[in-house]
C-alpha cells in the first residue's frame, strides 16, 4: 500500500530558476530613474519620464518575479515582489491617468508604504544583510517622500532622491549576488547571511 501511495503523490517539483536577482534588478533601474529625478540630477519631466519603465519593469517584471517566489515557496520573496510590482503597477497608472494628487495625500500614501517596507524588513532579518540594507534604506526613502509631501520642501524631496539612489544601488549588489550565486559567474559577492 504504501508504494501505491508513494506512486501516486505528486511528481517531484522541476529545479526552476531563481526568480529574485529579476524582481530586485526591476526594483532597482525603475527606483533610481525616479531616484535620480527625485535627487534633482536631471532636468525632467517628473515623474512621467519613468511611466513606462514603472508600468513594465518595475511593475511586470517584479510582479512576476513575485509569483514565481511562490513557485518557490519564498514567501517573503513572493509577497515583497508582488507587493511593490503591484506598488509601481499603480504608481504608473495613476501617473498616466494623470490621478496622482500632490500633497497629504501621497504624504500618507508614501508614510504607509514606508510601513509595510518596514514590515518587510523586519521579516528579512534572518535572510541576509545585503537585503536587509535594501529594506532599510526603501523604509527611509518612503518616510522622508512622506515628509517631503507634508511639507512641500524639494531639499526634503532631494534627501529622498538620494536615499533611494543608495536603494536602488544596494538592490542591483544583491541582485548580482543572486545571480553569481546560482553559478553564473566566476566569483560570489559577500551578501552576510544570516542565518
Amino acid at each position: 500500500m504504501a508504494q501505491i501511495a508513494a506512486e501516486r503523490s505528486e511528481p517531484a517539483a522541476a529545479a526552476v530558476a531563481n526568480p529574485a536577482p529579476l524582481g530586485l534588478a526591476a526594483f532597482a533601474l525603475t527606483t533610481f530613474v525616479l531616484s535620480v529625478v527625485n535627487a534633482g540630477l536631471v532636468s525632467s519631466n517628473g515623474i512621467n519620464d519613468v511611466l513606462g519603465l514603472a508600468l513594465f519593469y518595475g511593475g511586470l517584471a517584479q510582479f512576476l518575479a513575485g509569483m514565481w517566489e511562490f513557485r518557490n515557496r519564498n514567501t517573503l520573496g513572493a509577497t515583497a515582489f508582488s507587493t511593490y510590482g503591484a506598488f509601481w503597477l499603480a504608481f504608473g497608472f495613476t501617473v498616466w491617468q494623470k490621478l496622482l494628487v500632490t500633497g497629504p495625500i501621497l504624504g500618507w500614501f508614501m508614510l504607509a508604504w514606508g510601513l509595510i517596507t518596514l514590515l518587510f524588513f523586519l521579516s528579512a532579518l534572518r535572510t541576509d544583510l545585503a537585503l536587509m540594507a535594501v529594506l532599510f534604506f526603501l523604509f527611509l526613502t518612503f518616510v522622508v517622500l512622506g515628509i517631503a509631501e507634508f511639507s512641500g520642501n524639494s531639499v526634503i524631496t532631494n534627501v529622498a532622491g538620494w536615499l533611494g539612489i543608495v536603494t536602488a544601488l544596494l538592490a542591483w549588489y544583491r541582485s548580482w549576488a543572486g545571480i553569481l550565486e546560482s553559478g553564473q559567474g566566476p566569483f560570489r559577492l559577500p551578501v552576510g547571511p544570516m542565518a
